[in-house]
């Protein structure tokens, strides 16, 4: 689902809490919302063309180097949660993801960003934008 800016795009993925993520108080533990976040970020690679796979295919990868996540209500197991997955543009040669996740009631449950930036397939850090992302941001209108 495309966003409103012309410097966004987003896609919107559901996940189902498992037991194994709850902690003794019946709520999912905090450190699993960063998990959530690399769920939606996969199903918006996969929908948009990006995923971990196809950069690996052009000889890259792309580490994350700074997430953040700020909690405001508690997700339960069994619960089936949305996550709005964002790419943010920018000039850089990185990744800037945002995320919102929600609950049943569609109520704002935790929101968060990371900052992935590209290694070649010896591990050096990419200064410059790698062509392959170049292309799929012309792609994606960006």
């Amino acid at each position: 689902m495309p966003s409103d800016s012309k410097n966004e795009i987003s896609f919107t993925s559901e996940i189902r809490v498992r037991f194994t993520e709850t902690d003794p108080l019946g709520i999912v533990w905090h450190g699993n919302y960063i998990q959530y976040f690399e769920d939606g970020r996969e199903a918006f690679g996969r929908e948009h063309g990006i995923s971990y796979l196809e950069q690996k295919a052009n000889g890259y990868t792309s580490p994350i180097v700074k997430s953040s996540c700020e909690h405001k209500l508690p997700l339960r197991y069994g619960d089936v949660a949305t996550i709005k997955t964002t790419f943010v543009n920018s000039p850089a040669a990185k990744m800037i993801f945002r995320y919102r996740i929600f609950d049943p009631k569609g109520r704002l449950v935790c929101l968060g960003e990371t900052i992935q930036v590209f290694l070649n397939e010896h591990g050096e850090l990419s200064l410059t934008k790698p062509l392959f992302f170049i292309n799929w941001k012309k792609k994606m209108g960006l």
